[in-house]
């Protein structure tokens, strides 16, 4: 039997999200799965599926049944000749690209993050950066989803093409993943290299910038008038991974202990934070590295921090961090943490932010305990202007009203999820509030 009833309190990885569940319940299988689902549902309870807590949204905040998948995990069926390999849904991104490793395959695109897992990385929109290349949920052939009843179904782009462009990116709002089916690609090396550039220069050469490297993006700090460009590209060569040393240096001391101790000085003191940024951006200095892609794409996150993330038109990218930065400087804002900025190619899944349109994402980001409102609410005033698509797994403001007319499929992502969920049994005051009742 599943781990029933258990109690407690669930916090996301910022620490700004929490609820109680009415319980917490963690099937074993796919049958546990079930069980647990219709169980809940017969008792007038609502569900959400809790991955490993990196949306900064109430997306997971339920308090109702909250169920805990890590047991359903693994690769479970794999032809390498094709790249299709079918995962336990509760699969974190980690072990995932280790297996997948070992069965000579690879993710053609991953986010910076690999500790999701593949339902939570898929649900809420993850999407990687490459200007010729699609988020995570456009490499999903299928998806087999927990219902209601406790019945499963299988879709696949085959069978049922409408409703799994909905579950691609589903918001946990069709069901509970149980398994998905990737398409993968032969393994690659990246060669990434990351250089400073003057902003102006890398805002003036962006959709050069992007088409120039297989995966492009910048960051910059809105004080500083530098930006750390990384540009990735594969490569025939063989994986020439940093000694031990050389990345805990890197990755530990300055992505994160240099950056939180900025950031804590600048939430200590707040009117140093303009000097704090510049500093920041002389620091980002170059570097390169060759190694096994997955390895190349994941960072550490060891700071924590609460952010947003909207998806504009390509061709509007540059001129809306340019306005970001005007709103900051013009406003003295104390906000350390830098602009990121990635790409994406144009897929067809019901609610991607890259639905229909060739995408810039420019994402802010706030130092855990400082405010954040005034600056987001800002920042998504600019994004509405170029009919922005915030993240599903990050902070905005939308609703489902406001969502609505920026999606093309959204009636057919609505069809989607009258058909699987129609007493809405996976649902909470998130999904309410951008989905609609």
């Amino acid at each position: 039997m599943a781990r029933r009833g258990e109690a407690g309190e669930w916090v996301n990885w910022a620490g700004d999200q929490s609820c109680r569940p009415a319980e917490i319940v963690r099937p074993r299988d796919r049958n546990e799965l079930a069980e647990a689902v219709a169980a809940a549902a017969a008792a007038g309870r609502r569900v959400r599926v809790a991955g490993s807590g990196h949306s900064f949204t109430a997306a997971a905040v339920t308090e109702g049944t909250m169920l805990r998948i890590e047991a359903l995990a693994g690769v479970e069926d794999a032809d390498p000749s094709s790249g299709l390999v079918r995962v336990g849904a509760g699969t974190v991104l980690a072990d995932l690209n280790e297996a997948l490793a070992g069965l000579g395959l690879a993710m053609e695109n991953l986010g910076d993050v690999d500790r999701q897992t593949i339902a939570g990385a898929i649900s809420t929109g993850t999407h990687g950066t490459g200007a010729g290349l699609r988020g995570i949920a456009a490499q999903v052939e299928g998806l087999e989803l927990v219902l209601a009843d406790g019945s499963h179904r299988q879709l696949s782009a085959a069978t049922h093409p409408e409703l799994t462009r909905a579950a691609r990116i589903g918001l946990g709002a069709l069901g509970a993943i149980s398994a998905v089916t990737l398409r993968c690609v032969p393994a690659f090396v990246l060669d990434r290299v990351d250089r400073p550039l003057p902003r102006e220069e890398a805002l003036d050469s962006f959709e050069q910038l992007a088409a120039a490297s297989d995966h492009f993006e910048f960051f910059t700090f809105p004080y500083s008038d530098s930006a750390l460009i990384l540009e990735r590209n594969r490569t025939e060569g063989p994986p020439r991974p940093r000694g031990r040393g050389a990345a805990f240096l890197n990755d530990v001391v300055l992505e994160n202990w240099a950056l939180g101790a900025l950031a804590a000085t600048g939430k200590a003191f707040p009117d140093r934070i303009p000097a704090l940024g510049r500093l920041a951006g002389r620091l980002a200095s170059g570097g390169r590295t060759v190694d096994r892609s997955d390895r190349v794409f994941a960072s550490e996150r060891r700071v924590r921090f609460t952010e947003m993330e909207y998806a504009v038109p390509r061709e509007h990218g540059p001129e809306a961090v340019r306005r970001v930065v005007e709103w900051v400087r013009a406003n003295r804002y104390p906000v350390f943490f830098p602009i990121e900025v990635r790409v994406a190619a144009a897929d067809d899944v019901s609610l991607s932010t890259a639905h229909g349109r060739e995408t810039a994402y420019v994402a802010v980001h706030q130092y855990r305990g400082m405010e954040w409102r005034p600056y987001f609410e800002a920042v998504e005033e600019i994004m509405d202007s170029y009919g922005g698509r915030p993240h599903w797994g990050k902070r905005h403001f939308q609703t489902a009203a406001t969502l609505a007319p920026r999606y093309p499929a959204w009636d057919e992502f609505q069809r989607a999820r009258d058909v699987l969920d129609p007493t809405r049994v996976f649902s909470n005051d998130y999904a309410e509030r951008v989905l609609g009742p």
